[in-house]
């Protein structure tokens, strides 16, 4: 089990769930209630699921593919930690996660 955190925007907790070995964070996410899209399902053709990872868990992730960082050239709010959520899988080297929502996330899913 991985616990993750979930940041708002300005960096207070809004939500801190555990979830399995093997999920991915997008799925996590959005069954927490997150406002990530994830418009493409996941399939890496949108930044829409773009996170802030937390520098101290940044350093333990896998790096990003070249196309996972061409599409967060596209997406607003980058620094230097954030990945996309549909690329995080959780394995059990991660014992927590923490991830902040980027400025000016917006949930479409609900309308």
């Amino acid at each position: 089990m991985t616990r993750v955190r979930f940041l708002d925007t300005a960096g207070a907790l809004s939500a801190a769930v555990d979830a399995p070995v093997g999920a991915r964070l997008l799925d996590v996410a959005q069954a927490a209630g997150q406002p990530l899209e994830g418009t493409c399902e996941g399939q890496m053709a949108c930044s829409t699921c773009h996170v802030v990872v937390a520098p101290e868990d940044f350093a333990r992730l896998p790096p990003a593919s070249e196309n996972e960082e061409d599409l967060l050239d596209l997406a607003a709010h980058v620094t230097r930690t954030s990945r996309l959520a549909c690329q995080i899988w959780l394995d059990e080297t991660l014992a927590t996660l923490t991830v902040r929502m980027p400025g000016q996330a917006h949930n479409m899913m609900g309308r």
